[in-house]
């Protein structure tokens, strides 16, 4: 089931349903880094209204930095009111999926290394992740919404620990970006595929010389007959950013 990201082209979220529907997508992927697409300036109902007369739905994209494990509670605090107020607005318009990074946080540079500083207080971190997750869980309920955590750069092993803490609970599930795992050297797919019964949600989207991603299909050497097949059965977000190289992914799709 594929859908399309927001695109930075468009200024408002109809012209983004009218181009999915056109296109004959599933969905559009709302992204809360848009500062016109901060949830309290949108009206749930009228997304909703819109939506059902498109023929389609929505996904939402958290801001890509969410320190929701600060060590600071006023800093954590509002990030995990912003989730919140995120899974709420997903139940008012319908959304199953909420994609969300998982940062890496602040670093400490030493003259030989730097170092995280979510890995030197890892306890700590991991504490603050099981909150998390448990406040999440309380938010989504019974509510058909899972909040699916996106690789970007390379998993660090604590992050695999926060994820593993994550997946303990039915509210969260796995995103699999395959041009950012591409252009990380496919470190992430093994440990994601190994996982695969939470792999709900992925990000599709070409890759030229192991680094520059969000390009049109057919434009790079990423293996996408293998990726479409894994996608069966998932959302899917068709994410190449500008509306020339979705209509060209489209016609590639088709032909």
């Amino acid at each position: 089931m594929f859908g399309m990201p927001s695109m930075i082209e468009l200024n408002t979220v109809a012209e983004s349903v009218a181009l999915c529907k056109e296109l004959g997508l599933s969905f559009l992927e709302l992204n809360t880094n848009f500062p016109n697409q901060q949830l309290h300036l949108l009206d749930p109902a009228e997304l909703k209204k819109q939506a059902q007369e498109a023929g389609i739905f929505y996904t939402i994209h958290l801001n890509d930095e969410l320190y929701v494990a600060d060590f600071n509670p006023h800093v954590s605090q509002g990030y995990r009111d912003a989730v919140r107020e995120a899974i709420a607005f997903a139940q008012n318009v319908g959304a199953p999926v909420l994609n969300m990074h998982l940062c890496t946080g602040a670093k400490y540079t030493m003259p030989d290394r730097k170092v995280y500083f979510y890995e030197a207080y890892e306890a700590q971190y991991l504490e603050e992740i099981t909150d998390f997750r448990d406040l999440c869980t309380q938010f989504i309920g019974d509510a058909p919404i899972r909040i699916c955590v996106e690789n970007t750069s390379g998993y660090l092993p604590f992050q695999k620990k926060a994820l593993e803490i994550l997946l303990q609970s039915p509210a969260f599930g796995l995103t699999l970006d395959i041009g950012h795992n591409c252009c990380a050297g496919n470190v992430d797919e093994p440990w994601i595929l190994s996982h695969s019964d939470r792999l709900l949600h992925m990000h599709l989207h070409d890759v030229t010389d192991g680094k520059n991603d969000h390009m049109p299909f057919g434009t790079g050497n990423i293996d996408l007959p293998k990726y479409l097949a894994m996608a069966e059965n998932r959302t899917a977000v068709l994410e190449v950013k500008t509306i020339a190289g979705l209509r060209q992914t489209i016609h590639w799709l088709r032909e």
